[in-house]
């Protein structure tokens, strides 16, 4: 084994002058030195295009990309038919990392002897004021199963962001990112742990969220209706095929991920769209309605999800109608 393996450091860039010096600093102050770091610029229009070109000035290790505008995921997916590396890692433009993360995280994948591993990650909001953890983080170095690496996705307690991870690159499927689409972290992970098999999970808070109001997922309008909330509805319906082939144990937990997601859904969705040309809305309301029964004996929804379940199921207009209600006294 390599001693010293390359890694691929990917990052996505889409108009962030303002962030994006201590993003790309922040790698290439790695006290791991053997990277490769690749700057796709996706169409930028404020003048990022030629930051990344100055910024590879200052360090022969980046590479750019100029591409026409197309999303986060066609600009990964760019990234990794140009990477090198034995293993890959990603950084999102306005996040940054400690300094010894890919130190840390190949020292994790070789101590386990696993082809995956993830760091623990904070967030600070634009105040630069530390926010709740969204995951928790293990109280020690752990290595966990796919199947158990599953389970905390469906369950809402494990972390299924790319960037707080190091993977081998061989692992990764052509076109791994589906083009277009939010939560597209989740869509590729539960795609590859059958492969995967096995990741360390450190408990090193090594990835910093920088909580932006605006970027892809962390919209904080309560008006807009993200296009984040029909993803991951297909998302469920990926991973329910993913688990009956591979991890039958938990089909009851992905069957309560499906209902949860739909509820989301349903509580998030205008009341203007909720008509019968929307598609989307009729294939729920009737998913809810076949398996209602199902929903109400699944030991795993908690009794609120079985109560709005049913409702949504009875009357969704006149259910969403009233949740909004309350919503705006809440405002």
């Amino acid at each position: 084994m390599d001693d010293m393996p390359l890694i691929t450091v990917i990052v996505p860039v889409y108009n962030i002058l303002e962030y994006l010096p201590r993003c790309v600093r922040s790698i290439t102050a790695q006290t791991y030195r053997n990277l490769e770091i690749l700057l796709v610029d996706d169409g930028s229009t404020d003048g990022t295009a030629d930051l990344c070109d100055r910024l590879a000035e200052e360090d022969g290790r980046i590479r750019v990309f100029h591409k026409e505008n197309g999303g986060t995921s066609l600009a990964r997916n760019l990234a990794l038919e140009h990477a090198s590396g034995e293993y890959v890692g990603f950084v999102d433009s306005d996040d940054y990392i400690s300094p010894d993360m890919y130190e840390k995280l190949l020292w994790g994948i070789r101590e386990f002897h696993v082809s995956a591993a993830q760091v623990a990650r904070d967030e600070r909001d634009e105040q630069d004021k530390p926010l709740s953890d969204i995951c928790e983080p293990p109280a020690e170095p752990q290595v966990i199963e796919s199947g158990d690496f599953m389970r905390e996705l469906l369950l809402h307690r494990g972390d299924c962001s790319l960037c707080t991870k190091l993977i081998r690159r061989e692992l990764f499927p052509k076109e791994a990112f589906p083009p277009g689409k939010l939560n597209e972290d989740f869509h590729l992970i539960v795609r590859m742990l059958p492969d995967i098999g096995k990741l360390a999970s450190l408990p090193w808070q090594c990835y910093h969220v920088f909580y932006r109001v605006g970027s892809n997922s962390r919209k904080a309008d309560r008006k807009e209706f993200s296009r984040v909330f029909a993803d991951c509805v297909e998302n469920a319906d990926m991973v329910a095929e993913i688990v009956a082939r591979n991890y039958p144990e938990l089909a009851d937990t992905a069957f309560r991920f499906g209902i949860f997601q739909r509820l989301e859904y349903m509580l998030h969705i205008p009341i203007a769209q909720m008509t019968g040309g929307n598609a989307m809305y009729r294939g729920i309301v009737s998913y809810l309605r076949k398996n209602w029964l199902r929903s109400v004996t699944n030991k795993i929804l908690t009794g609120k999800n079985k109560i709005y379940h049913t409702l949504f199921a009875l009357a969704p207009r006149g259910i969403r109608k009233l949740h909004a209600r309350f919503r705006l006294h809440e405002t």
